[in-house]
């Protein structure tokens, strides 16, 4: 049964957005494991369905932002919900600390390149929302951007850059793009219960990072600045998703769902073929034995 995903989707035009006010928890989608399996693996072949639609097509592209603070399962999401895609008609890009070539440009300028060709999709794990994420809680990060003093001032350097994006995704769903975001919002206990897992399982001790920790000292900042960034930036054309990601199980069924959703509203076809009846049975009577 198709699952109802309004509830998570940031309305356009919001003037503010409380992320305390959001669940990061909500009742199971599913009756036990072997539901949420069942559920998920129809949400994956549908998926796979809509995917070679989508590539035959050759008209609309899809970009998938994925956003979250530590340990909130994006990789975990992309890997479950992906796993029946065709991965010649997939791109995974992951957006970490930029490179010095990347510094002497725009903060677009790196993640513009990634973009999706038509008839494929693309996933963001993290993205140009970093620029008004981290850098935001670390305004420190601004000195090596080498920005005109008078492009480098917050607050209104925030809210440039949302009016940036904005204009962003606007073209790009104007030329055939659709964008979908989703911040996988994890509560400071959870987190805390991922951690300590991290650290109590010896191959899983490489995901943890003395960063983790120092970030953990900067969660209100983070959360200030996500639902700043949401609320300004959700629109009809690319809308932002707020799932709750306490229970991995449930955001993995909410953004296949959102994906599944988005690809089956798209008005696409397979494409006629270049030969009539006539012809297709001579071809046909020439391959038979």
């Amino acid at each position: 049964m198709p699952i109802s995903t309004d509830a998570f989707r940031v309305p356009a035009g919001s003037a503010r957005l409380a992320l305390s006010r959001w669940a990061t928890h909500v009742a199971p989608l599913y009756r036990d494991k072997d539901d949420y399996q069942d559920h998920l693996a129809a949400q994956v072949e549908r998926l796979s369905e809509l995917q070679n639609l989508l590539y035959a097509h050759n008209r609309y592209a899809l970009l998938l932002v994925f956003q979250a603070l530590d340990a909130a399962g994006k990789d975990g999401v992309i890997k479950h919900v992906m796993s029946g895609v065709n991965p010649q008609g997939c791109q995974v890009f992951s957006f970490k600390h930029p490179s010095a070539q990347e510094l002497e440009h725009d903060f677009l300028w790196r993640t513009t390149q990634c973009l999706p060709e038509r008839g494929r999709i693309g996933i963001f794990n993290r993205s140009y929302y970093e620029e008004v994420l981290i850098v935001r809680v670390h305004p420190e990060i601004l000195a090596a951007q080498n920005l005109p003093k008078e492009s480098a001032r917050p607050p209104r350097l925030w809210q440039q850059r949302f009016e940036s994006i904005n204009t962003l995704e606007q073209h790009l769903h104007r030329s055939g793009t659709r964008v979908l975001k989703f911040f996988l919002h994890l509560s400071k206990e959870e987190q805390r219960q991922r951690f300590l897992a991290r650290l109590d399982d010896p191959a899983k001790n490489w995901k943890f990072s003395r960063n983790d920790l120092n970030e953990r000292e900067h969660w209100a900042g983070y959360m200030r600045a996500y639902g700043d960034a949401l609320a300004a930036t959700s629109s009809a054309e690319a809308p932002w998703y707020v799932v709750p990601a306490d229970d991995k199980r449930n955001a993995r069924l909410i953004v296949a769902q959102v994906v599944t959703d988005a690809l089956a509203e798209l008005k696409m076809s397979y494409p006629a073929p270049a030969w009539d009846a006539a012809e297709l049975r001579k071809f046909r009577a020439k391959l038979k034995p």
